[in-house]
């Protein structure tokens, strides 16, 4: 004979089963709901570190890592970049408060201006390279935009970069992109643009070593 405690139990857990099969054919988001959480918790547990590093342009050539940066609720928004040679030798790095924009109107004025100065300084050879994927999938594979001011800036841009004999555009994580992100942040004190033509600020020099040295971060 099964003990009364035990039948209980089985009754309990059918009408529990029973219940939660209603709940998933009467509200079918809830199922949709359940595997995209048991999903999202997998990855987080599966997701293994990405090791990311800045990396130094070929001979001849010149490296331009942009950035933008927008403060949220306000809209301030600042830009700046850095130039560096073969040997990962500062050659010129750029800060500007541009006032209120947008992450992507800020990106786009970063490279816009990045590569004014490229042509104004003669380089050629210019690896393009920025943490911000949409901007870089709007370049390499043509992704449309909507705002008129947005494709004012990609058509500038594209124009400039017809102008060098050699050209690539890449995208990086945001732990390689370091040096550009604190020129960025400088901008947002500036009262005008600012150029620095020998040496990088006192507060950059210790990302900007890192780099040098090929520091890996490890992106979780």
């Amino acid at each position: 004979m099964v003990p009364i405690e035990e039948d209980q139990e089985n009754l309990v857990a059918i009408s529990s089963l029973l219940f939660l099969l209603f709940l998933l054919i009467s509200f079918p988001t809830i199922l949709v709901a359940v595997i995209k959480l048991l999903l999202f918790v997998r990855n987080l547990h599966d997701k293994k570190p990405v090791p990311v590093a800045w990396e130094k342009p070929r001979e001849g050539w010149t490296k331009l890592n942009y950035d933008g940066s927008c403060k949220g609720k306000t809209g301030k928004s600042s830009i700046g970049g850095v130039f560096r040679d073969h040997n990962a030798e500062f050659l010129l790095g750029y800060a500007e408060s541009i006032g209120r924009s947008s992450s992507t109107m800020a990106e786009l004025a970063a490279l816009r201006r990045g590569l004014e100065l490229t042509l104004e300084h003669g380089w050629t050879s210019v690896w393009l390279e920025g943490d911000a994927k949409l901007l870089v999938d709007i370049l390499v594979k043509k992704r449309s935009v909507r705002s008129s001011e947005a494709q004012n800036h990609v058509d500038h841009i594209k124009n400039f970069m017809l102008e060098l004999d050699d050209c690539m555009v890449t995208h990086i994580y945001r732990e390689g992109n370091r040096v550009a992100d604190k020129f960025a942040q400088i901008g947002h004190h500036l009262d005008k643009p600012k150029i620095w033509r020998h040496a990088p600020p006192n507060e950059i020099l210790g990302v900007f070593h890192d780099d040098a040295k090929g520091k890996i971060i490890l992106r979780r």
